[in-house]
């Protein structure tokens, strides 16, 4: 009877490991040798993202770090910059070393075309974090106008790093803005749990208001424990996030501290979500915890890698363009430190496949993409490049 039951046992697990490998063989991700990066626009001051403003005119936005906005037009940078907010820096931007402050983010009003709205993330002479609005020159569409400034947040960083920086808005109109948990190590202040901070966390807003208001039906809005502001809690550093232009879904890079970068994963208007942080690094009980966190309340990322790969996750995007139509919807990401990169994808059985797709070479500070769906990349040494294949 046993050895009956033994080889029961053992013809479950061969077909079991068979149905894996199947599944397994249902993600094609194609072959990397066919791609390149070809550079359309260079000489760049420390480069650290790029968006589009979604209004038509296929012109894409560069931020560099010092503080100024450049607009790319045809594959041609325009002579003067969209918006310089310099002034407003702290001065060790301007020193050369290394620095987690500076223009951080941007992001333009799903209605830019009729209000010419859009906004930024900043850190201010303090080291602060500011979200201010700005509004388009009205008598030059390459212009912002510079005194329509309106500071619509400000939250007080305790140190001089993890202030994460992205802007985004969601197909549900919203605003959304990531916070790191607002620097040193191992987040001493447990802010990613804290729930009475901003910091640590996804925010979402309507900003159709003077300043804005706080959505009805976010997660928290009646839970005294919480800033109303508050979507999801448990980041470390959100290092670019983008929501998919075909479902709405929303992909999180979050910066790992000692061993282990991920991608967290959010369906769309789902919110609410705890993503670990400083309980879990990744998927890791993380030893410097100052607050325990049952790991049934976390929501795991969907892919993570450890720093033997490389050591500071950029956040992609799913590609929804027609150029490269074999890539559709495969979510493309990278690393900072060493320009490797990643493809995401789902398998036939819904399961989260997780490839190192392609060695660039470069230092991808942010991925961006064009009104069409299709993907630069931004090295931090100064050159934008859109993905095409050979």
């Amino acid at each position: 009877m046993r050895k009956i039951m033994l080889k029961r046992l053992i013809v479950i697990l061969i077909i079991f490991v068979m149905s894996s490998l199947t599944l397994a063989q249902d993600v094609v991700v194609p072959d990397p040798a066919n791609y390149q990066w070809t550079v359309i626009a260079s000489d760049f001051d420390n480069p650290l993202g790029l968006v589009n403003a979604g209004d038509g005119s296929g012109r894409l936005f560069v931020i560099e770090q010092a503080g100024l906005i450049w607009i790319i037009e045809d594959d041609e940078v325009l002579f003067d910059p969209f918006l310089d907010i310099s002034a407003l820096l702290p001065p060790v931007v301007f020193q050369g070393g290394y620095t987690e402050r500076g223009l951080l983010g941007l992001a333009f009003h799903p209605d830019y075309e009729s209000n010419g709205l859009f906004f930024i993330n900043y850190t201010d002479v303090r080291g602060d974090t500011i979200i201010a609005r700005y509004q388009v020159s009205a008598d030059d569409p390459n212009r912002a106008d510079e005194s329509s400034a309106t500071v619509i947040l400000k939250v007080n960083q305790p140190y001089d790093n993890h202030n994460g920086g992205d802007l985004a808005f969601g197909s549900d109109g919203y605003l959304y803005i990531g916070l790191g948990d607002g620097g040193s190590q191992d987040d001493p202040l447990g802010m990613g749990q804290r729930t009475s901070t901003h910091l640590g966390k996804m925010l979402r807003i309507d900003v159709n208001a003077e300043t804005y208001v706080v959505p009805a039906d976010n997660p928290f809005v009646n839970n005294p424990d919480y800033k109303p502001e508050i979507w999801a809690i448990g980041l470390r550093n959100p290092w670019r996030y983008s929501f998919d232009m075909a479902t709405g879904d929303l992909y999180i890079a979050d910066v790992g501290q000692w061993k282990w970068e991920e991608i967290n994963f959010q369906p769309a208007g789902v919110g609410g979500q705890n993503y670990g942080w400083n309980a879990f690094e990744g998927s890791y009980d993380h030893p410097e915890k100052q607050f325990a966190v049952d790991p049934a309340l976390v929501t795991m990322p969907v892919a993570e890698y450890p720093h033997e790969q490389g050591c500071s996750v950029s956040g992609g995007y799913v590609y929804r363009g027609e150029a490269l139509p074999e890539l559709d919807g495969i979510y493309l990401y990278g690393d900072y430190c060493n320009g490797r990169m990643w493809a995401l994808t789902r398998d036939a059985a819904g399961q989260w496949v997780n490839t190192i797709w392609m060695e660039t070479g470069r230092v991808i500070t942010a991925f961006g993409q064009d009104e069409a769906g299709e993907i630069y990349l931004v090295d931090y040494k100064g050159e934008v490049a859109r993905l095409v294949a050979k």
